[in-house]
C-alpha cells in the first residue's frame, strides 16, 4: 500500500509511526491553540501545527523543509487534499471505512494491554527461544466453535491416535494413518525444529512443555486436536549469515535441463576448489538476482525462517568464516554456501522491545485481554438489572442445546438490561441477539437458567472491552490525535489515487504529451548482445579464444578446454549495458572477437554478436518509468490548483508568534 508514501512526503509520518502511549501513561495537559488558518473557514489550530513539526523537525533531512514558511506550506496543502477529499465524499466509501476500522483496531492494541502480563509471557518466550524443539504432530480438525458433538468426536480421535503413539507405536506411521494435516503424507507429521513464535501459542506451549522423546496429550488450537511428538531438543543455532551461489532449476520437468544445472554448479565449485574468489564467481554466475550483485550474500537468518531446511543446514554445519559447502539441492535448485558469521542468541535486554511486539501480535495476547478485562470490572461500574435479566432468561428454551434457538420476534425485550459506567445502556433484545449469535460456540451447562448465566457474563465482559475500546479517544488525548491523522492520510491516498495515480495510467493523452517533451529522460544505453567466456588462467583464455576465431560454439569450447576434474572456462550470454558489472571494460566495442582482456584474476574473451548504440526509447519501452514521472509532475501542480478552488486565510500575527515559540 502506498499510505507510508503519501504522508511521508508530507512530513507526516513521524506522528503515525510514533507509537502510542502505555495506558498507564500520564498524558499532558493540553497545549493553549489559537487559529492559524482556515480552509473555506474550517479553522486549524496552532496546536496541531506545532506537534506535528517538532514530532518531525530530528526525521527531515532537507533544512528547507525544517524553514517554518516553507513547512506552512506544506501543512497546508496537506489540509487542502483532505478538503478537497471531503468535498469529493470519499469518506463515505466502506472500503475507506473499513481500513480506517481497521487501523484503530491496530492502534487500540497498545492500550488493550496488562503489563504484568505482558512481561511475564515475554520473560517466557525468551526462556523458550534459548532452545530449538524438532517435533511431529498428528492433527485432527475442528473448528474451534464447532459443535459439542463434533468437538468431542475431534477429541475421542485424538485421544486414540494418543493412545497409539505411547504405546511405542510408530509416530510418523501414524501421522500419515490419522493425521488430517494434508502436509502428513509426504513428511509424516515431521515439523523439522522450529523455536519461540514458529507456531501458534497453544501448540508451542505443548511442545515446550513435553520432555524429549515423549508425547504430549491431545492439545486444543484453532485448527482443532494434536498430539505432539517431540524428537529432540537443542540449544539455538541463533542467526547466521551466508553467502551463496544458485543454478536455478528448469520450471518445468526437464531432465536434460536439470542434469545441465547439476553440471553447472559442479562446475563452479571445482572453481571454487581451484582457489577462485566465491564473490567474483557469485556475480558472474549466480542466478538468484536479488543477492548476485553483492556477492550473494542474504540478510541473516534463523532455524525455520528459511522454507528450505536444506539451505539452513547446509548454512549452520559451516564452521569458520570462509567455509564453504559442496553443491546441494533445494525446491529452488542447486546452491553453494559460504558462511560470512554466525551471531550467538542475544541477550535479553537488546531483543525486549522486539519480543514485546511479538507477544502482543499472538494468541499470547488474549491472556493479556483476559486480564485487561479484570482490570476494566474495578474501573467502571456494572449494573443489571435483575427483573430485565429474569425475563430474558426465560425467553430462553433447551433448543439452545441443539442451536436451535432463536431470539423471540414478540414480547418487550427493549428495556435495559445492563449499564456500565452510566452511560452505556444495553437492552435485553441486544443480550438476546448475543446469546443467539454464541450458542453456535456450543453449551453445555444445565439447566437453561445456568447457561443463560455464562452467557450473560461473556456478553458483560465483551461490553466492558468494548466500552473502553469506544472510549480510548476520550480517555487518551495522544490516541485521539494519532487517529486524526490515519483518518485524514487514508483520506489522501485514497484522493491521490483517484485524482494522480489512475489519472496518470488512464490519461494516455496528457501521458504521450507529457512524454513528448521529457524525451532526453528516456534513453537507452550503449548495449551489446555477447558472449563471455571467463579464466584465471591466461593459458586457456587464449585457447578458448582460438576456438571462437574458428567458429566454435560455448559447449564445443568448454568440452575441448576443461577437464573432467578441473574447470577453468565458464561462459554466460546475453544482451548487457556496456558498463555493466557483468563486462570486462572495453574501450571501443565492435562485433567479432575481443583480444584477451585481463581484469584482476580474471582474464576474459568476448564475442560481441551485436553492438546496440544508445538512442531514445519508445513511450511502451519507457512506459513504467514515464508513468511515475508523470505522477509526480501532477502532484507537483495539484496544490496549486487546489488553492484556487478553496478560499485559504492565514493568520499572519498568529503564526508569528508560532515561529517565535517554536525558533527559542
Amino acid at each position: 500500500m502506498r499510505l507510508n508514501q503519501v504522508l511521508s512526503g508530507l512530513l507526516l509520518t513521524a506522528l503515525l509511526i510514533s507509537g502510542c502511549k502505555s495506558s498507564k501513561e500520564t498524558v499532558a495537559a493540553a497545549p493553549q491553540k489559537d487559529v492559524l488558518f482556515t480552509v473555506n473557514d474550517k479553522p486549524y489550530y496552532t496546536d496541531e501545527f506545532e506537534r506535528v513539526y517538532k514530532k518531525n523537525l530530528d526525521l527531515v533531512k532537507d533544512d528547507s523543509q525544517k524553514d517554518l514558511d516553507n513547512y506552512l506550506n506544506l501543512f497546508i496543502g496537506y489540509k487542502l487534499k483532505v478538503n478537497k477529499a471531503n468535498k469529493l465524499g470519499l469518506q463515505n466509501n466502506k472500503k475507506y471505512q473499513g481500513e480506517l476500522k481497521s487501523y484503530r483496531t491496530q492502534l487500540s492494541k497498545n492500550y488493550l494491554t496488562d503489563s504484568k502480563v505482558t512481561t511475564e509471557l515475554v520473560q517466557e518466550a525468551y526462556n523458550r527461544s534459548l532452545k530449538e524443539i524438532k517435533a511431529s504432530h498428528i492433527l485432527i480438525m475442528v473448528d474451534e466453535n464447532a459443535a459439542p458433538a463434533d468437538t468431542l468426536k475431534a477429541y475421542n480421535k485424538a485421544a486414540e491416535a494418543y493412545k497409539k503413539a505411547v504405546a511405542s507405536e510408530d509416530f510418523g506411521k501414524l501421522a500419515k494413518a490419522l493425521s488430517e494435516d494434508p502436509s502428513a503424507r509426504e513428511n509424516e507429521g515431521d515439523l523439522g525444529y522450529f523455536t519461540v513464535f514458529r507456531m501458534i501459542y497453544p501448540f508451542e506451549s505443548a511442545a515446550y512443555n513435553t520432555p524429549k522423546g515423549q508425547v504430549s496429550k491431545p492439545v486444543r488450537t484453532r485448527f482443532g486436536y494434536h498430539v505432539i511428538k517431540v524428537t529432540d531438543v537443542r540449544d539455538n543455532r541463533g542467526d547466521v549469515t551466508v553467502a551463496h551461489i544458485m543454478i536455478m532449476k528448469p520450471k518445468k520437468e526437464d531432465v536434460e535441463g536439470n542434469a545441465k544445472a547439476k553440471t553447472k554448479i559442479e562446475d563452479i565449485y571445482k572453481k571454487l576448489k581451484q582457489g577462485e574468489d566465491f564473490t567474483a564467481l557469485a556475480k558472474q554466475f549466480s542466478e538468484d538476482k536479488s543477492s548476485s550483485a553483492n556477492g550473494g550474500v542474504l540478510n541473516k537468518f534463523s532455524s525455520g525462517e528459511l522454507t528450505s531446511t536444506e539451505f539452513e543446514d547446509q548454512s549452520f554445519g559451516l564452521q569458520k568464516a570462509g567455509d564453504f559447502s559442496g553443491p546441494f539441492e533445494s525446491q529452488f535448485g542447486w546452491h553453494i554456501v559460504r558462511l560470512i558469521k554466525k551471531d550467538a542468541i542475544k541477550p535479553f535486554a537488546d531483543v525486549k522491545p522486539d519480543f514485546e511486539n511479538r507477544v502482543k501480535r499472538d494468541e499470547r495476547s488474549r491472556l493479556i485481554a483476559e486480564s485487561l478485562t479484570g482490570t476494566l470490572k474495578g474501573k467502571y461500574s456494572v449494573e443489571k438489572d435483575k427483573k430485565v435479566y429474569d425475563e430474558a432468561v426465560l425467553a430462553v428454551n433447551d433448543s439452545i442445546y441443539a442451536q436451535g434457538w432463536k431470539t423471540p420476534k414478540t414480547g418487550n425485550y427493549n428495556k435495559t438490561i445492563l449499564t456500565i459506567n452510566k452511560d452505556k445502556k444495553l437492552t435485553a433484545q441486544e443480550f438476546l441477539h448475543y446469546v443467539d449469535a454464541q450458542q453456535r460456540t456450543g453449551v453445555t451447562a444445565k439447566p437453561v437458567a445456568k447457561a443463560v448465566g455464562i452467557f450473560y457474563d461473556r456478553f458483560v465482559e465483551e461490553q466492558l472491552n468494548a466500552y473502553y475500546n469506544d472510549n480510548l479517544e476520550k480517555e487518551f488525548p495522544e490516541f485521539a490525535m494519532v487517529m486524526e491523522e490515519y483518518r485524514d492520510g487514508l483520506l489522501l491516498f485514497d484522493l491521490m489515487e483517484k485524482e494522480i495515480w489512475e489519472k496518470a495510467k488512464n490519461d494516455t493523452i496528457g501521458l504521450q504529451k507529457f512524454f513528448d517533451a521529457n524525451k532526453a529522460n528516456y534513453q537507452w544505453k550503449n548495449r551489446v548482445d555477447a558472449e563471455v567466456y571467463s579464466s584465471t588462467s591466461e593459458k586457456d583464455i587464449k585457447q578458448a579464444r582460438e576456438q571462437l576465431l574458428k567458429g566454435k560454439d560455448a559447449t564445443a569450447i568448454k568440452g575441448a578446454v576443461n577437464t573432467k576434474d578441473k574447470v577453468s572456462v565458464m561462459e554466460k550470454s546475453g544482451v548487457y549495458d556496456q558498463d555493466s558489472d557483468g563486462l570486462p571494460k572495453q574501450a571501443v566495442w565492435k562485433t567479432g572477437i575481443s583480444d584477451v582482456i585481463k581484469e584482476g584474476n580474471y582474464y576474459y574473451v568476448v564475442k560481441t554478436n551485436k553492438v546496440l548504440p544508445a538512442g531514445p526509447k519508445t513511450l511502451e519501452e519507457a512506459k513504467g518509468r514515464a508513468i511515475n514521472d508523470y505522477q509526480q509532475y501532477l502532484e507537483s501542480t495539484w496544490v496549486d490548483e487546489l488553492k484556487k478552488e478553496f478560499t485559504v486565510k492565514v493568520n499572519n500575527d498568529t503564526f508569528a508568534k508560532v515561529k517565535q515559540d517554536l525558533n527559542k
